[in-house]
């Protein structure tokens, strides 16, 4: 069989079980998100030995650090993914909910509801959680899911998958509504995006090539997620102990994801206080700077280059400037940003209300880290992504995001 019919034969299997999912009570959608957290914790061990086994390659093909730490998973990260499976369970239910209805004139009842899409495509890189996170977002918004991981992460990929198919499988509901796009080759991932009819929608889920690669060549619908060149101004009116630990956390506390800040601008009023206090500490906390005139000046900050304001790090790099005003830093943003997650320091509420209505982005944040741009952190539980469009989706994307409408017409003999 080759990779087109094999992934057809999928996403068939896929868009069976999709019928039965969406007719899926909550309770049962829910217990089967139960015991796929239970049997996560329960087959660990499979998982991490599964895992050990594509860290060996990675570190033996010289992957660097930060991609390293994304395919990792320990004790933690498999008990976090169980942790994020309960919590989706624990959400509203958002299949058949009704966002506007009503009884029309003529005596017609209109109501427009929450409909699963159906079967849902993921493409994504390096991170094995999100094959945990995906399957329990499209399970309990009624999509069928169809996986590919990177090749990087294939046996943990596989191992999780196999865990969560058979504990679903286990609670009666179909083991087809998770599975793995068969095949390691790209001509698989071209299979799944030329798969209009038998897949629903595509969400990609990686760096800026794997994106604008699925965006460019698929044809089935994209929610495209973004990367995240993500900025913390430090305002004028800048409390600046606040501005060291929100610039510290952004940078520093997970640096190989998409919310990581990887710019910083400083108002120049402030420059002269705030520079050696964030450059010290960043460097204590082993950020590279790549840095403007006035931040070159420091030891150990390199000059920054025209790539360095567009380049996604994810890594412990921080390109940084100092602008003369709000609109300065406006305009750097306006013309660098992936409108992803911006971040200003400020006590000023003009300067903060300027801000988030002069940005374009998923998320604007006033003093507080680009790192709560986050479904979990916004009380959506997993996220399936972050989606950096306008159109259906902008921002996390949590189990709403996951669904489209219908309505539902209602008449008692009624024809126009």
């Amino acid at each position: 069989m080759d990779v087109t019919a094999e992934l057809e034969a999928v996403a068939r299997r896929a868009r069976t079980a999709s019928l039965d999912l969406a007719l899926a009570t909550r309770a049962a959608k829910d217990s089967a998100l139960r015991a796929m957290a239970d049997r996560l914790e329960e087959r660990a061990q499979d998982v991490l030995t599964a895992n050990a086994e594509d860290l060996a390659r990675a570190e033996e093909s010289g992957t660097p650090d930060h991609l390293l730490d994304r395919l990792r998973l320990t004790e933690e990260r498999v008990a976090g993914m169980a942790e994020g499976l309960r919590e989706v369970a624990g959400l509203p239910d958002p299949v058949g909910e009704v966002l506007r209805g009503g009884t029309l004139a003529n005596g017609l009842e209109l109501r427009q509801v929450r409909v699963p899409f159906g079967v849902v495509g993921m493409i994504y890189e390096a991170r094995p959680n999100v094959t945990a996170d995906a399957a329990g977002i499209c399970l309990k918004s009624g999509n069928a899911v169809l996986l590919r991981g990177s090749s990087s992460a294939r046996s943990s990929n596989a191992a999780i998958a196999g865990v969560l198919r058979d504990a679903v499988e286990s609670t009666g509901l179909p083991a087809d509504a998770i599975q793995l796009v068969p095949g390691d080759s790209h001509d698989a991932v071209k299979a799944l995006m030329r798969a209009r009819g038998l897949v629903d929608v595509l969400v990609p889920r990686g760096g800026a090539g794997l994106i604008s690669s699925v965006v460019e060549q698929s044809t089935v619908p994209v929610i495209e997620t973004g990367v995240g060149n993500c900025h913390v101004y430090v305002d004028r009116a800048a409390d600046l102990d606040k501005a060291l630990a929100i610039v510290l956390n952004a940078k520093t506390h997970r640096p190989s994801v998409c919310n990581a800040a990887e710019s910083l601008l400083v108002h120049a009023d402030v420059a002269g206080e705030f520079l050696p206090r964030v450059v010290r500490a960043l460097q204590e906390a082993g950020v590279t700077v790549h840095g403007d005139a006035a931040f070159a000046a420091y030891d150990g900050v390199l000059p920054a280059g025209e790539e360095d304001w567009d380049t996604e790090y994810l890594a412990l790099e921080l390109a940084a400037a100092v602008v003369p005003s709000l609109d300065a830093a406006l305009e750097h943003i306006r013309e660098h940003s992936t409108q992803h997650s911006e971040a200003i320091v400020t006590e000023d509420q003009g300067a903060a209300r300027r801000f988030t209505a002069a940005v374009d982005a998923a998320a604007v944040l006033v003093n507080a880290s680009t790192r709560f741009t986050d479904g979990g952190e916004f009380g959506f539980g997993a996220e399936i992504g972050i989606s950096t469009q306008k159109l259906h989706a902008r921002g996390p994307m949590g189990l709403p995001e996951m669904t489209s409408t219908k309505y539902v017409v209602t008449g008692d003999g009624h024809v126009r």
